[in-house]
């Protein structure tokens, strides 16, 4: 059966109250964007409590339904038939029409339920189940009625037309990105930060990102491997903002002139205050990193209460209580992995101590950085200055 529309169900914006009609705005825009990743012109509307996805001419099924599955916001895909509004007569024969089209097979139980939406419709509900299980039977003998744990529930629902459904795609789930503020993603090429975006963005915030270069050290398969990762969270996030800050000097200068054991974390404060600039300058509320607790030195407790320290926006960690396993599976839901462990090291492999402290003491470690106070003011401001930017989607 070919269809023409897709009705949309969300879960989350149902409890939102008076301000239910932001939320569903802002996920009918996130929608009309990711529908222009398809061949086909669409509408989105708005109808009573639901949201409509319309097929004004050819497109491919599947690559709609993709599209739709990576909008966060939307728990249900449901391809509907539409049909005008009609006499039980005619409707009746509609209804018969899409259960023969739609299963091969008619041994399954089923439950019908009507939504009476439009009150001028003359048929009750309870009418409409009663009278759709007796055709569907008439028509189908082998088919049976279960009103309890139906193998398929029948939808119908009486609006300003009479939509007819019964499959249920599932979506991603969570908020529409754009209903709670941005943040500023550090982005490595390592598996957990994509996820981290991911996951933040799932419950509504915007994303930019930044990447932080080391050429030589770093080659240039790296950096696009980074524009990669980002494209493929951007399937989800919306369009992601790319800084590439290039670190190389400041690494160098921390390499030559700090402890060896404290290069690693000194370098992380670094990078938050770039981060954090940046989120400044961009009207960004937090940071997102990818860490885990315990999953490198730089990421035992006693580390990242030392990176802290130097940060006054929040940090968004949503990996932090996540073994590597659930992470990467994470990663493999999203289409993340192969491209994660492509074999280009980032900055933070380059210069990676052989003992790096795992239980820094914040006065020591500030201590260590008072040996930069010569050259990293001027250091921070270039790499600030010549920061690529560049908008990844």
């Amino acid at each position: 059966m070919e269809f023409k529309s897709f009705l949309i169900k969300y879960a989350e914006i149902g409890t939102k109250g008076k301000n239910r009609y932001v939320f569903e705005d802002i996920l009918c825009k996130n929608i009309r964007s990711a529908m222009k990743r398809v061949d086909g012109r669409f509408t989105v509307r708005k109808e009573y409590g639901r949201i409509f996805v319309d097929c004004l001419e050819d497109y491919d099924f599947d690559e709609a339904v993709n599209a739709l599955q990576h909008v966060f916001g939307i728990v249900g895909i449901c391809p509907v038939l539409v049909v005008p509004t009609q006499p039980w007569e005619e409707l009746s024969k509609k209804i018969v029409e899409f259960v023969d089209a739609s299963y091969e097979d008619k041994h399954f139980t089923f439950k019908a339920n009507c939504r009476r939406v439009n009150k001028e419709y003359p048929m009750h509900s309870m009418d409409v189940n009663i009278e759709t299980g007796a055709v569907l039977l008439d028509a189908f003998p082998e088919l049976k009625v279960d009103v309890h744990k139906p193998d398929v529930m029948l939808h119908i629902e009486l609006r300003d037309n009479i939509y007819i459904y019964s499959a249920t795609l599932p979506g991603p789930g969570g908020l529409p990105v754009g209903t709670n503020g941005k943040a500023m993603l550090l982005l490595s090429g390592g598996i957990d930060s994509p996820v981290a975006g991911y996951m933040v963005s799932k419950r509504g915030v915007n994303l930019e990102a930044v990447y932080f270069d080391a050429p030589p050290h770093t080659s240039p398969q790296a950096k696009q491997k980074v524009v990669d990762l980002a494209r493929l969270v951007s399937k989800y996030s919306g369009a992601v903002k790319l800084h590439i800050v290039h670190f190389t000097d400041i690494q160098e200068a921390i390499y030559h002139k700090c402890p060896e054991d404290e290069i690693t974390i000194i370098m992380r404060r670094y990078m938050m205050r770039i981060a954090e600039i940046l989120a400044g300058e961009n009207d960004c509320q937090a940071l997102i990193t990818g860490e885990s607790i315990g999953q490198v030195a730089s990421q035992t407790i006693y580390s990242l209460q030392v990176t802290n320290a130097v940060c006054t926006y929040p940090v968004f960690r949503p990996c932090i209580g996540m073994d590597k396993q659930e992470i990467v599976d994470i990663s493999e839901k999203i289409n993340t992995y192969e491209t994660s462990i492509l074999p280009y090291e980032d900055c933070c492999t380059t210069f990676v101590a052989k003992h790096p402290v795992t239980k820094p003491k914040l006065e020591d470690i500030e201590a260590s950085e008072t040996l930069l106070a010569d050259v990293i003011d001027d250091l921070m401001k270039e790499a600030l200055e010549t920061a690529e930017v560049m908008s990844v989607w």
